[in-house]
């Protein structure tokens, strides 16, 4: 798939996504080969923040314990697409209107924190504005990708109130467990 695809996947229903369905990689090439890797990319990046950018953050930024901070992390990320995968499945399966397959549903746990991943770039940059301004986009970008790619995924047309629904309801727990892991890096 060529990166141009990729990039146009949180945009809209059509391009793409029925590739990627086709493709059919397992939840276990996901997990090794797009989770594992990716996952790792906010914990070193907050690992590298902590420890050389600091208080130029904020105030105390810089004292904390940023090996454990940053393990913990990273364990919870990966816990954190299990269960979305699994809750992706349920409250889609749960509509009389919508369907998914695990497969499906992995897939779009696998996706959809791409953005929020990538954004862990940003740390490089010893700036809380721009830090919480790019985590902010992307997701933003997250969500569009979780949107459209139920309505990719389930095959509904555009505008569907049943696939709005359901994102809504994945995008609040996705958000909760984000909210989660970030609770985990302010509380030590």
């Amino acid at each position: 798939m060529n990166p141009i695809t990729v990039i146009r996947l949180p945009f809209t229903r059509l391009t793409g996504w029925k590739e990627l369905q086709r493709r059919k990689p397992s939840i276990a090439t996901l997990a090794w080969l797009v989770v594992l890797p990716m996952s790792l990319l906010p914990p070193l990046l907050l690992y590298y923040a902590g420890t050389h950018h600091g208080d130029a953050f904020v105030a105390g930024f810089g004292d904390r314990p940023w090996r454990f901070i940053t393990t913990i992390l990273f364990l919870a990320e990966l816990l954190t697409f299990f269960v979305m995968g699994w809750l992706i499945h349920a409250v889609v399966n749960a509509t009389r209107e919508l369907s998914i397959d695990y497969h499906d549903a992995y897939l779009l746990a696998a996706l959809a924190p791409l953005p929020l991943w990538s954004s862990a770039i940003v740390l490089l940059i010893p700036s809380l504005l721009l830090n919480v301004l790019a985590v902010l986009v992307a997701l933003g970008i997250s969500c569009s990708l979780v949107y459209h790619g139920l309505q990719a995924l389930c095959e509904r047309q555009e505008d569907d109130v049943v696939t709005q629904s359901v994102t809504y309801t994945v995008i609040a727990a996705g958000v909760l467990a984000w909210g989660l892991l970030m609770a985990i890096v302010w509380a030590y």
